[in-house]
């Protein structure tokens, strides 16, 4: 089928160069950006690749919208490294679109890093998130987890000019006999909304309130079998929503969520 579409290609040209020589040189002008386009992306593998101590590893996404050819397509380029210094294990990575343009500078997406360390009984982790087309600023997340405590904090943060707190949250996990209850309080810095999650874990059946002031959810999840799980959810404003998980195998799953509202 690729084969009959060039022919049909080259065809088409030959019939336009008969009709309107004079296009001729506009042709070669488009084959010479379409060429310079392809090795830009080709640059940028090279570049990648002869940096990084292993592949790059290439991911096909596929974009919302219609499209008469290849650009629904969304191909991106990841690569990642890790090395430590003393107590710091260190990982580092960057994302770039693998698309055809004349403008290699607008292919890296994003850059990333992070860094891994125990203080006292804390296993703490931050990561760092670079827009690779604006560095004037970085998302900052930050885990503190302590096992012994049952015990961990989660905090979203933006550094730049200044360095500002948006989000922060804790869970304390409780065990009792074979169920499991976990308290999450968490509050919004920048909306100043507050609410908490209370989940509770026992067999196949899990429970989770989510309370705020101004409104209530509750989630039931039950496992019906090894590859079927049902959700349904109320909330206090009278929406319903169920959701259906089924396990595919291989560590994949389908999921479908019915909201009889909407």
């Amino acid at each position: 089928t690729i084969k009959r579409g060039f022919s049909k290609t080259k065809l088409a040209t030959c019939s336009l160069f008969a009709c309107n020589p004079n296009q001729e040189d506009h042709i070669l002008q488009t084959k010479k950006t379409i060429s310079k386009m392809k090795c830009s992306a080709l640059a940028l593998l090279a570049v990648i690749g002869s940096a990084a101590a292993g592949a790059p590893q290439l991911s096909i996404n596929v974009r919302d919208g219609s499209f008469d050819d290849l650009g629904g397509l969304d191909p991106t380029l990841s690569w990642s490294a890790s090395s430590s210094s003393g107590d710091v294990d260190l990982e580092y990575g960057v994302e770039a679109s693998a698309r055809p343009t004349a403008d290699i500078a607008s292919l890296p997406r994003k850059i990333w890093g992070t860094a891994k360390t125990t203080v006292g009984d804390w296993g703490v982790t931050a990561r760092a998130d670079l827009d690779a087309q604006d560095l004037s600023s970085a998302d900052i997340e930050v885990d503190a987890n302590n096992a012994d405590a049952d015990l961990s904090v989660h905090l979203e943060a933006n550094a730049g000019d200044s360095f500002s707190v948006n989000k922060i949250e804790a869970t304390k996990g409780i065990d009792s006999d074979d169920s499991r209850i976990t308290v999450t309080p968490r509050y919004d810095l920048n909306t100043e909304e507050a609410d908490v999650v209370v989940a509770y874990a026992s067999g196949d059946t899990d429970i989770e309130v989510t309370a705020s002031r101004d409104a209530q959810s509750i989630k039931i999840s039950q496992q019906i079998d090894d590859e079927n799980r049902v959700s349904p959810t109320l909330a206090s404003s009278g929406d319903i929503s169920v959701e259906w998980e089924r396990k595919l195998g291989d560590d994949s799953s389908l999921t479908t969520t019915l909201t009889p509202n909407d």
